[in-house]
């Protein structure tokens, strides 16, 4: 199996390199020190599931130097999307297939605008990976992608795709429901990744704080009323299940949005607090907790020159 990663950070370096580790041919497309690093030493995972070194990879910022892949890993942050489709084309054959991994819930109808529904293939991404430093990808928990054809059927390129993953260690599980799974982690990532950011607090400070676990809880609650009445819908236990995963998640977890203020990097905000409000107003959905934290985010939406 050919892969390609479009995107090498935290989701799409990991991913990836757990993939190369079990002899997938793998090539990281990749810009600037992380791409120089990965091609002068390779990429290093640490892990608390195991750490790994792969001295030689395939990295370069030139995807027609790669050709046509069997899958793409479309891992690029939703700033980028429009860039990283143009860059698509040398990579896509008949039967290639462009798994998005992206958080949001807009990346599908971009992905299929450019290149053709019968090509994408929606996904979720729950793991939490950064870039430690240059040619280093740090994992802290959890390692599962959900994946699925957009009509909901079964596909042997999807099969393949999870068996490959069953052969890397981690969890590759098909679903018939895409969007609705893509839904669900917008509502949830949405809420902790704006709450995380704004107070600039790991998740453990905000379950503790009883007003703030309350605006959390209010924030899932804004982004599940968008969700219905965009006509999505979730099962029964979605909502109990939600906060149970939030509650057992470790205490020092931090979203990439709040990894991204702290390095005062750009921030994915107007796709997460900022699409739910959007939305919302779109479908005639109050959602205040979010529209204060797209307010009071948004000075520091487009990065800053040094960290915060």
């Amino acid at each position: 199996m050919r892969i390609a990663v479009v995107g090498s950070g935290g989701v799409g370096g990991y991913f990836g390199a757990r993939l190369a580790d079990v002899g997938a041919d793998v090539s990281f497309i990749a810009r600037g020190a992380h791409l120089d690093a990965m091609r002068n030493k390779g990429l290093k995972v640490l892990s608390p599931l195991g750490d790994l070194q792969l001295d030689r990879v395939s990295a370069t910022e030139d995807p027609a130097s790669i050709g046509r892949v069997d899958v793409v890993l479309f891992t690029v942050k939703l700033y980028d999307t429009y860039a990283a489709c143009a860059l698509l084309g040398p990579l896509i054959g008949p039967d290639t297939i462009v798994v998005t991994l992206q958080n949001g819930v807009e990346s599908v109808d971009l992905l299929t605008a450019a290149i053709g529904r019968s090509h994408v293939a929606g996904g979720v991404a729950h793991v939490f990976a950064v870039i430690a430093e240059p040619g280093v990808i740090r994992h802290t928990a959890l390692d599962l992608i959900i994946v699925g054809e957009l009509d909901g059927a079964p596909t042997p390129r999807l099969e393949q795709l999870q068996s490959m993953a069953r052969q890397a260690g981690f969890e590759c599980r098909l679903s018939d429901q895409i969007h609705m799974e893509i839904w669900l982690k917008f509502v949830r990532l949405s809420a902790f990744s704006g709450m995380t950011a704004v107070t600039r607090s790991p998740l453990g400070v905000i379950r503790e704080d009883p007003d703030l676990f309350a605006m959390l809880q209010a924030a899932v609650l804004e982004g599940m009323a968008v969700a219905h009445a965009k006509q999505i819908q979730f099962p029964p236990s979605a909502l109990a299940d939600m906060f149970a995963h939030m509650a057992i998640m470790p205490p020092q977890s931090k979203s990439s949005m709040l990894e991204d203020l702290e390095r005062g990097r750009r921030l994915e905000l107007p796709w997460l607090s900022g699409a739910v409000l959007r939305i919302g107003r779109e479908l005639g959905v109050e959602t205040p907790i979010h529209r204060f934290i797209s307010t009071v985010l948004t000075p520091l939406a487009s990065g800053s020159a040094a960290p915060v």
